[in-house]
This record gives C-alpha cells, sequence and structure tokens, in this order.
C-alpha cells in the first residue's frame, strides 16, 4: 500500500505507540497515509480505537509474524 509517512514503533509498550502517532499525524496533511510498524501485543485494539476516536481511517491492519503493520489516513482537517 502507497504511504506518504512512516513511524516505526516497534519495542514501545502502550500507550507509545498510539502517542507517537497521534503526534505524527498531527504533523501530516489531510488525507496522506501513515504506516506504523508495531510489535506491542495491543497494538491491534488501541489502533482500532484511536480511529474511532480521533476520525482517522484504520485502513488496514495486519499482522506478520510478531510485528502489527497499521495504515491510518490522516482526517481532513
Amino acid at each position: 500500500m502507497k504511504f506518504d509517512v512512516e513511524l516505526d514503533a516497534r519495542k514501545l509498550s502502550c500507550p507509545l505507540p498510539i502517542l507517537r502517532t497521534k503526534k505524527m499525524l498531527s504533523q501530516m496533511q489531510g488525507g496522506q497515509v501513515l504506516k506504523v510498524v508495531a510489535t506491542d501485543k495491543k497494538s491491534p485494539d488501541d489502533f482500532t480505537d484511536f480511529c474511532k476516536q480521533t476520525g482517522n481511517d484504520l485502513l488496514s491492519a495486519t499482522q506478520q509474524d510478531d510485528e502489527f503493520v497499521f495504515y491510518l489516513r490522516r482526517r481532513q482537517i
């Protein structure tokens, strides 16, 4: 999937992956796509809840071995 910015959140525990994602999204333009790679086991639920609460789109959430890969589209401002 095409993305504009990538965030490496490997080896970070909750709530750091979400906090770093929030900060990165705030620096992006509406409609841009952020790829996040995380290893926290709670990440799938955290990112689903985060997107529901903030209005950003969770385009994809997959697991590759011990890593989770998320694609989020920044909401329009």
